[in-house]
């Protein structure tokens, strides 16, 4: 996408007012050295506790956690309380998910069809998010930071990662994006946030076509 990119928009922010989302054009960053580590501490401590509680019990809801496959993994502590499966582009990660017997790849997936997937802070900074959402069967979950305005707030947020981050929505953005990959949301909340998650909105999606 980048390559046809006028000259001088080759690292910014693209954002849509129209579509109520944007995307950054700056390459994506390599998830390697301390990245995993990183998010396993994270994992073990009174917050990640609980946004594993929360995650849990919204998935709860519609479906089983043990058939969901969460993508990206962070820490893994949520693969491993639900039982279920993971799929990561980290070296670490993918090597802590093949020693517990819990890797699953939806792009090549040998296992039948995928499910159910959570993207817990991820699905923001994966490059084509739209050939993910083809694989799922029946359910998305997604928590990511979400953007109100006409984007100008984007640039000015703790969560305006370029290279890391590279989509940005606003919830309205979000919903109807989902809706055209054939899902529609049957709920949002701002759990994470009132955990002290400043702008993360989760989401419920099922799938309705497609």
């Amino acid at each position: 996408m980048t390559q046809s990119l006028p000259t001088g928009l080759t690292d910014c922010l693209l954002w849509s007012p129209e579509k109520g989302y944007g995307w950054h054009s700056r390459p994506p960053m390599l998830y390697s050295g301390d990245y995993f580590a990183h998010y396993q501490k994270l994992d073990n401590t009174k917050m990640g506790a609980l946004l594993t509680r929360a995650r849990l019990e919204l998935v709860g809801k519609y479906c089983k956690p043990i058939d969901t496959v969460d993508i990206g993994i962070g820490g893994g502590r949520y693969v491993q309380e639900s039982g279920g499966w993971g799929y990561d582009v980290c070296a670490d990660a993918v090597t802590w998910l093949r020693g517990n017997g819990c890797y699953r790849n939806p792009y090549s997936d040998v296992m039948g069809d995928v499910k159910a997937i959570t993207c817990w802070d991820s699905l923001e900074h994966i490059p084509d998010p739209r050939a993910l959402l083809a694989e799922v069967r029946e359910w998305l979950f997604v928590s990511l930071p979400i953007f109100e305005f006409d984007g100008s707030d984007v640039t000015g947020s703790k969560h305006y990662k370029p290279g890391e981050h590279l989509w940005y929505f606003s919830s309205t953005g979000f919903i109807n994006w989902c809706a055209e990959q054939g899902f529609e949301c049957v709920e949002m909340n701002r759990v994470e946030s009132d955990l002290g998650r400043e702008g993360i909105m989760s989401f419920a999606f099922k799938r309705v076509a497609g």
